[in-house]
């Protein structure tokens, strides 16, 4: 998105961007004992004990009461949409945009996705895009499903993605309060959202048992919601067809879209970055569509941008692969 690589930022956004570039330098510095060899080891490791957690969860799920599966499906439905509608169509994108009520819902369900924090996703989503599988790309899908899956949180940022992100615009994410208490007070709000919420909330209002509650409500649902959202830059870079762009790597891939609740239209995405729905087929198989839709209609959210039927057809009988028909099926609002 062009409007993204500006390198003209106001000079008290520059200092707030310095400081957290800072921020995010120091805490790689307390990573460096766990690094070897370009290996996150503290990383590995964490994940290990996590996926070991999530196929533990399983043997619970019979003894848990009813209600906490319910409960544990909510929760992954609200971290889906802290990373779909929230970090990734409207901070990474702006694709449409929401009111401050709306804004701190997102930013909260953001924390109980726990994929770093807003400004840091926005920033990194934002160098994917302009450099798709380049060194730059901080998953590059050219270095094979596992790098793109969940290898790339496993090494070191290639220098490419850090000397990219540095000459990003982001002074609009600088300029919202939201994003700025988001990532002063991350640490907390991961603990409260990711863990406790989910964790609590059955224990005190149906008497579940702690522990049934956090390994399904925290740790099965964290688990298969960053799955969930690795696929799209695994699976969907890799696997489905190219309806709109088959000059470049990102795929519609069905599986996707049905998991990560509107995410699998990839290829369009990455073909109209701009476009709120980041389908042509509006809210049809996209729960995220049609959560942003019910917000504009309770008038926390506007604006949401869109490819017009003419621009996306011209598309796809220029560079698409044919695989889509020339109807486009989408509803104009």
């Amino acid at each position: 998105i062009r409007g993204f690589n500006s390198l003209n930022h106001p000079a008290g956004h520059e200092q707030e961007r310095n400081a957290m570039e800072s921020r995010s330098r120091a805490t790689d510095e307390k990573a460096d004992g766990w690094r070897s060899n370009g290996i996150v080891w503290r990383n590995v490791i964490l994940m290990a004990l996590l996926h070991i957690g999530a196929v533990y969860s399983l043997l619970v799920i019979p003894r848990a009461k009813p209600l906490t599966w319910v409960w544990s499906y909510v929760c992954f439905i609200v971290t889906a949409l802290g990373v779909t509608a929230g970090v990734h169509r409207l901070w990474s994108h702006r694709s449409y945009r929401a009111k401050l009520p709306l804004r701190v819902f997102l930013a909260a369900a953001n924390s109980m996705a726990f994929q770093n924090d807003i400004y840091e996703w926005a920033r990194d989503h934002r160098v994917h895009h302009k450099f798709s599988e380049t060194d730059a790309d901080p998953h590059n899908a050219t270095r094979g499903f596992f790098f793109a899956h969940i290898g790339w949180l496993f090494v070191r940022k290639h220098c490419d993605v850090i000397e990219k992100g540095k000459k990003l615009d982001v002074t609009d994410l600088l300029a919202d309060p939201v994003v700025q208490f988001q990532r002063k007070y991350y640490k907390t709000t991961v603990l409260i959202m990711c863990f406790l919420v989910p964790t609590v909330v059955p224990w005190y209002f149906w008497g579940e048992t702690l522990w049934n509650s956090y390994f399904l409500a925290s740790i099965l649902r964290y688990t298969v919601s960053l799955n969930v959202t690795w696929l799209v830059n695994s699976a969907a870079h890799m696997y489905g067809n190219r309806p709109y762009d088959q000059n470049i790597s990102p795929r519609e891939n069905r599986w996707v879209t049905f998991g990560a609740i509107g995410e699998g239209f990839h290829n369009f995405h990455h073909t109209f970055p701009f476009d709120y729905s980041t389908s042509e087929f509006g809210p049809r198989f996209n729960p995220t569509t049609c959560f942003i839709d019910l917000m504009c209609w309770m008038s926390l959210a506007s604006n949401r941008k869109k490819a017009s039927v003419e621009i996306i057809q011209a598309r796809k009988l220029r560079t698409g692969d044919g695989s889509y028909g020339a109807v486009n099926t989408r509803q104009e609002k």
